[in-house]
């Protein structure tokens, strides 16, 4: 009998961690090869890992609802002596930061302990440069942990690191980093005066991601439950958020009147096509059209940069009732109006079935969310990290409004909604905003009679 490893594999570039959410088999019980073995849940997705090999599942190494990093061992497998195992999925990962250069070992370097052993057998196997397979996943920490180490000044190879085969983590790096101030401090270099928000001793952890919430008493007649870890990572991404980009909100009110013309007519030819087009997929239209003439609302900062997304990929919120997920529409430029409703329908339908792969759900360049379809008029929504902007769409409904007719003014009623373009004021200037909201209304109002 051979004994098959079965590990937390990594569902994203930036996914660290996954917690086991259920076990679909249990000890003793036969697998075919890629047969759905037991639920992850990570912060981007829920998705069902297949068994790497044909056997028995032989062990349990990590039970229900335990979080274990990427690459830790969850169970084994036992097969027949020479039966083959699937190759693991190996997502591409990011190159690590590049060193910072250097005259010779800085006093972090110097104080530093000696780096924890691999708690991964050694293969002993090199590359080119003699590094070990353990080194490379080492040096393969999460981007995050990279950004602050090379803000820093600091070698990851100086870090001891916890994670699984000596990897560094973010928890690492951070108290790295804290215990080294007192060695610079004391050097004969003159220390850089705090900012004002450096007066917190944990200023660091807060600005880089660790979010600690306030925590209240309990009063009589108080339900208290722990959040699951959906809610607990949408909290914690959404003060994140709001920390780092400043927010600011413009404005618009939009005339459907065209947009009801329009799926009038065509309705009977999109049923017969097996679509259904809905608002949402005419506002996508319109956004994935002007988001290239507005190049700084498709955008993001980074660091002291700009980055100008070639492509236009959007994020389209979906209530799961509770929580929420964004899957994305990746080129939605190139997709005429009844292929983005089909693609937009596809995968709301498949994120409530949590069946979306990581992939579908990473890289937006902009998001829409629509508030509007449970009647709300209007909301503030809060911008998703590594994008620039996001719009929220109220409720469509009729209204008495004053036009123009006959060359003087008259009373009408017609479809109308308030719309909400949510932008970072770091890269998106007001009159960016308004401009893009007067080419979306135009767009919207102006609705081509034979797009169907």
């Amino acid at each position: 009998m051979a004994r098959i490893e079965v590990p937390m594999p990594q569902m994203g570039e930036s996914i660290a961690e996954g917690t086991v959410s259920k076990w679909l088999k249990k000890v003793g019980d036969d697998v075919a090869r890629d047969e759905p073995l037991l639920e992850i849940s990570t912060d981007k997705v829920d998705a069902e890992i297949p068994s790497p090999a044909a056997g028995t599942l032989a062990q349990i190494v990590v039970e229900e609802g335990k979080t274990v990093e990427v690459g830790t061992v969850v169970a084994f497998i036992e097969t027949e002596k020479g039966a083959l195992a699937a190759p693991p999925a190996q997502p591409p990962v990011a190159p690590a930061a590049p060193p910072l250069p250097a005259a010779g070992p800085s006093p972090a370097a110097l104080a530093a302990p000696a780096p924890v052993a691999s708690a991964a057998p050694a293969t002993g196997s090199t590359d080119g440069d003699g590094e070990t397979a353990e080194e490379r996943l080492r040096r393969r920490s999460t981007p995050l942990v990279r950004r602050i180490a090379a803000e820093h000044g600091v070698d990851i190879a100086s870090v001891s690191g916890t994670g699984h085969a000596g990897r560094v983590t973010k928890q690492d790096i951070l108290s790295f980093i804290d215990q080294q101030r007192p060695v610079e401090a004391a050097s004969s270099k003159p220390v850089r005066p705090p900012a004002p928000a450096e007066v917190t001793g944990d200023f660091w952890s807060i600005f880089y991601g660790q979010v600690r919430h306030p925590e209240f008493n309990e009063r009589p007649g108080d339900r208290v439950e722990p959040m699951d870890r959906i809610r607990r990572l949408t909290a914690d991404h959404m003060v994140r958020a709001k920390r780092i980009a400043p927010h600011v909100h413009s404005f618009i009110e939009i005339d459907f009147t065209r947009v009801d013309r329009v799926r009038a007519r065509w309705k009977a030819t999109w049923e017969q096509q097996g679509s259904r087009v809905s608002y949402t997929a005419f506002v996508a239209w319109a956004c994935a059209r002007v988001l290239r003439e507005f190049p700084m609302v498709n955008a993001t900062v980074s660091g002291d940069s700009l980055i100008f997304r070639g492509e236009i990929n959007l994020g389209i919120a979906v209530d799961l009732n509770p929580g929420l997920i964004v899957p994305v529409v990746r080129n939605s430029d190139e997709l005429n109006l009844v292929g983005l409703a089909r693609r937009i329908s596809d995968l709301a339908v498949r994120a409530r079935d949590r069946k979306l792969k990581p992939e579908e759900i990473q890289g937006a360049t902009f998001s829409i969310t629509n508030p509007g379809v449970l009647g709300t008029i209007v909301g503030m929504p809060i911008i998703p990290e590594g994008t620039s902007a996001i719009l929220g769409t109220g409720a469509i409904e009729k209204k008495t409004v004053v036009i123009e007719a006959d060359g003087g003014d008259a009373i009408a009623i017609r479809k109308r909604a308030y719309f909400s373009l949510g932008y970072d004021h770091r890269i998106v200037d007001g009159a960016d905003a308004a401009r893009f909201l007067s080419r979306l209304k135009e767009t919207l109002e102006t609705f081509p009679e034979d797009a169907g």
